[in-house]
């Protein structure tokens, strides 16, 4: 039950607090240096994928939290931190080497600490919804 519970409320907050800084506070810095091209239109997201993405990060990381036995809300908040940037610097140091999505540099490491703060916060709720023993 933890780990349905950790899923489905991390993917939650994933999705919303994502939506507030990428989609609202950081869309423009974000765009200004990035290549668009490969971006869908607004109108045209699809969105299971986008669900399918949140729950599967979010499983990823209540996994990793039940794995280590993280007992309170700093353990989520550093091990989401930690993962959420190493799990970015993975991902955004094989677009940088590989593609031409990333303008310069400085957006990628905005994303890498953007990134640690989301999932440092989503691990601070996945331990909290878990409660007490």
């Amino acid at each position: 039950m933890k780990i349905l519970r950790g899923t489905i409320f991390g993917a939650i907050v994933y999705f919303f607090v994502g939506w507030l800084i990428y989609g609202i506070l950081l869309m423009d810095f974000f765009s200004a240096d990035a290549n668009q091209c490969a971006n869908r239109p607004e109108g045209e997201m699809i969105w299971w994928a986008m669900i399918l993405s949140n729950l599967a990060g979010s499983l990823l990381l209540t996994l990793i939290l039940y794995w280590k036995k993280a007992r309170g809300i700093v353990d989520g908040l550093i091990t989401g931190a930690i993962f959420g940037a190493l799990f970015t610097t993975t991902i955004d140091m094989s677009f940088w080497s590989m593609t031409t999505i990333y303008g310069s540099f400085t957006p990628v490491v905005a994303e890498i600490a953007v990134s640690a703060a989301i999932y440092g916060l989503m691990g601070l709720v996945i331990v909290l919804t878990w409660g007490k023993k």
